[in-house]
């Protein structure tokens, strides 16, 4: 580096907002209110002496949960372009507008995309925000009120789409494997049957890793879920607990019904040295590095993700550093299998003095739908400038534990002079072939069961003879077919295949039933 840093990449700003509905000061505020909130609170926070938010010449906005797929709809409306819409807010008009694709690894791919923009000279002063209101959503439709958030903003808008290629498989959408949580239940159960774990033993192994996240929640202001419980409170199946998709108990999945937003301001040191923003503000990032995992059912192990691991492992090199002296983590967690996926290679303990989470994660912090590590990165950010020269890691995972991005933050310099600190991996290889055509039977790898139109609906991956891959439904009207599943052990077992009449949909009964 030359001596003032020149194009150096350092974060200046960050911020947070969050409303609940049963507050007293709850205002209702739309997605695009709460995210320019959050960029202004950003602004706010760098200390900046003057003209901040005219300088920024880029801000990436991320995408809400109700445009992350072609068949969601914003039922009160949406801007046409929401990174202008959120920049109007702050009195910014940034040359580039982007609106990222869908993903809860976007946020944190972006700041090493704007970071890389800076170090080679593209950009002086970048940001990234995002919100969501689902819950006021959820709170207004159920009393009957409606609201008016579309927003005719115009302008440039660099829209780069869903990103949702080769994400959902037509085999398992058509087995009933429409939602994330069933896919990861089909993950969170490979994971159990490798570890030969009953369903209860496997919920109260949840429960321990997710209590010590409930603390950290419990004392976080923006938390939607402050309450602090115990790994029974979490395991235990109770009405009010009630099994969602096996082997999850309620309490323990991603709680979307949440209104909060997030944003980071990322600028050069000569830019920030311009803007007169103080040098205790300013952290470094270290390295942000990206992988990505093939469909569901090209995965050698279900219940592992080679990807994230490699993710870190990457920007732990990059930075020179070991998982061990890193201070602060966060590990993304919307279920606990991309956790316990890291807990695993690593050798982390669920109780790690340091913690794994920094916010409470997202069953108790909140999943504001791909918007969650801006707000990771935002206390990384925090807990850097706390305690100069300790360093944080945040694990932002997407998709269907599809894509992952592990980035690294210190109070230290980092040298971009090679502007090399953001790393694309290559993309693991599909390591099976799916099954082609009909097949007479499979050996179960894993299964979930999830509620249905039709009653309980019993998803299974397996392999048939030459390996190849089968979504199939196992057939629940079968007594010994449905009571080896709901006793939660059929890994292993053989099931002979059929086709519905009624749908086309490949059943399995046990062989020999």
């Amino acid at each position: 580096m030359n001596e003032d840093g020149g194009n150096t990449p350092v974060i200046i700003g960050i911020g947070q907002i969050s409303e609940r509905t049963d507050a007293p000061d709850y205002r209702a505020r739309s997605p695009m209110d709460l995210a320019g909130d959050a960029l202004a609170a950003a602004i706010a926070d760098a200390g900046a002496a003057s003209g901040l938010p005219a300088a920024i010449d880029t801000l990436g906005a991320i995408r809400q949960f109700e445009m992350s797929r072609p068949d969601t709809k914003a039922p009160f409306g949406r801007a046409d372009n929401p990174p202008r819409a959120i920049a109007r807010r702050v009195g910014a008009n940034p040359h580039r507008a982007i609106l990222e694709t869908t993903g809860g690894q976007t946020g944190q791919n972006l700041i090493g995309e704007f970071a890389t923009d800076i170090a080679q000279g593209r950009s002086e002063v970048a940001a990234i925000a995002g919100a969501e209101a689902i819950s006021t959503v959820r709170a207004l439709s159920k009393a009957g009120e409606t609201r008016d958030w579309s927003e005719d903003v115009g302008d440039e808008l660099e829209d780069r789409g869903y990103g949702l290629d080769d994400l959902f498989d037509t085999e398992l959408l058509r087995h009933g494997a429409a939602s994330a949580i069933a896919h990861y239940a089909l993950f969170e159960n490979a994971r159990r049957a490798r570890l030969r774990l009953s369903p209860d033993s496997y919920r109260q192994a949840m429960g321990e890793l997710f209590a010590p996240f409930t603390r950290v929640a419990a004392a976080n202001p923006h938390a939607a879920a402050p309450v602090a419980r115990t790994a029974h409170d979490l395991a235990a199946v109770t009405p009010r607990n009630r099994i969602v998709a096996e082997p999850y108990p309620r309490m323990t999945v991603a709680r979307d019904q949440v209104n909060q937003g997030a944003a980071i301001i990322v600028a050069s040191m000569r830019k920030a040295r311009e803007l007169g923003v103080p040098e205790s503000r300013w952290v470094h990032i270290h390295a942000v590095a990206a992988a990505s995992e093939p469909s569901p059912m090209a995965r050698a192990d279900l219940g592992r993700s080679p990807a994230s691991t490699a993710a870190i492992e990457a920007a732990l090199a990059r930075c020179g550093r070991t998982f061990d002296e890193i201070r602060h983590i966060d590990l993304y967690s919307c279920f606990a299998i991309p956790v316990f996926n890291l807990t695993d290679h690593f050798g982390l303990s669920v109780d790690d003095p340091r913690g794994l989470t920094l916010t409470g994660g997202l069953p108790f912090f909140g999943g504001p739908g791909n918007n969650y590590s801006t707000h990771a990165i935002a206390e990384a950010v925090s807990r850097a400038r706390a305690t100069p020269g300790s360093y944080a890691l945040v694990g932002a995972n997407g998709g269907l534990m599809s894509k992952y991005s592990a980035a690294i933050y210190s109070t230290d310099a980092a040298d971009w002079s090679g502007a090399d600190r953001t790393i694309a991996l290559p993309p693991q290889a599909a390591a099976v072939r799916k099954a082609i055509g009909e097949q007479t039977g499979l050996t179960v790898e894993t299964y979930t069961i999830v509620e249905s139109e039709r009653g309980p609906l019993t998803i299974v991956l397996g392999r048939n003879s030459a390996g190849e891959r089968i979504a199939a439904n196992a057939d629940m009207d079968h007594a010994e077919t449905r009571a080896m599943f709901e006793d939660g052990a059929p890994f292993g077992a053989r099931l002979t295949l059929s086709i519905s009449a009624e749908d086309g949909r490949t059943l399995g009964q046990l062989a020999g039933g």
